[in-house]
């Protein structure tokens, strides 16, 4: 078992890594007073202000005990354990974290998109008031 702390900003980190995002678009998700070298402090501090956590959560789509509870270390120890020799057989539970990140992560993509959508259709309704004027 492991006693390692565990390191918020670090999961931070990794989360936002899984889902692909760099460190600049979460500054800019997260507003005016965000910039790269931020996230970068952030990704760096042990424990997060609760309520940054709770932003940050809602930005990225993941809940705020994720961040608060996960543990690389403990995680691998785990996965050697349910894994090694004749564990497989056993019945656990098909419970895949990663399927819901890449899932939440395809649902922003959609939101996205369909923003984008949204704006090109704005634009040509806007064009054509102004060439009706």
């Amino acid at each position: 078992m492991s006693n390692s702390k565990i390191h918020e900003g670090r999961n931070i980190k990794r989360f936002r890594e899984m889902l692909g995002i760099k460190q600049e678009a979460l500054a800019s998700d997260l507003g005016e007073d965000w910039n790269q070298k931020k996230i970068s402090l952030l990704e760096s501090k042990e424990i997060v202000d609760p309520a940054l956590l709770q932003q940050i959560s809602s930005v990225l789509k993941i809940p705020v005990e994720a961040f608060q509870n996960f543990d690389e270390e403990q995680a691998i120890y785990n996965i050697s354990c349910n894994f090694s020799d004749n564990a497989m057989l056993n019945n656990y539970p098909t419970f895949h974290p990663i399927e819901k990140i890449v899932q939440l992560h395809e649902e922003k993509i959609a939101l996205y998109e369909r923003m984008l959508k949204e704006k090109d259709e704005m634009m040509e309704r806007l064009e054509r008031l102004i060439g009706k004027k």
